[in-house]
């Protein structure tokens, strides 16, 4: 299990790694999360990101509702009742990202961002240079309970 940043469901939809290893993993079994707010801003921002490439943005609420069957989407009640610890470990950086931070507290799991705001939130942080390692072993520890 890993929650995923506003950034990295952007990414999904810009390009093909993210994309390609979201569709791999959760296809062997990884679950992904997002807290819902995250596929918010990934909306708000992707459109002036397609057409500064010079790309339509009409795809956009398709791209992101194909990432919702393999990302799922935390709703804020489910996330809220960590907003105040969130808020106090993301001090002085970001607090707006605070719902990412919940959701993982929430969930007892690791972030996978490019957001070095988590960095040092007590929470274990994965880059999508360094995400394969932890998937990978994601997968293998749950072959190894379902043995």
């Amino acid at each position: 299990m890993i929650v995923l940043d506003a950034n990295i469901l952007i990414r999904a939809v810009l390009g093909r790694r993210v994309r390609q290893l979201v569709e791999t993993y959760a296809a062997q079994g990884a679950r992904f999360f997002a807290p819902d707010v995250a596929f918010d801003d990934a909306g708000k921002y992707l459109p002036p990101l397609l057409k500064k490439r010079g790309k339509l943005d009409t795809d956009v609420p398709r791209s992101l509702e194909y990432l919702r069957h393999l990302v799922e989407p935390i709703e804020r009640d489910l996330y809220a009742t960590f907003e105040n610890e969130a808020r106090e470990r993301l001090r002085g950086r970001d607090e707006n990202d605070w719902p990412v931070l919940a959701t993982a507290l929430g969930l007892g799991c690791a972030i996978w961002t490019e957001d070095a705001d988590f960095f040092g939130t007590g929470i274990a942080v994965w880059t999508t240079n360094r995400i394969e390692i932890f998937l990978k072993a994601q997968i293998k520890s749950s072959e190894s309970e379902q043995e």
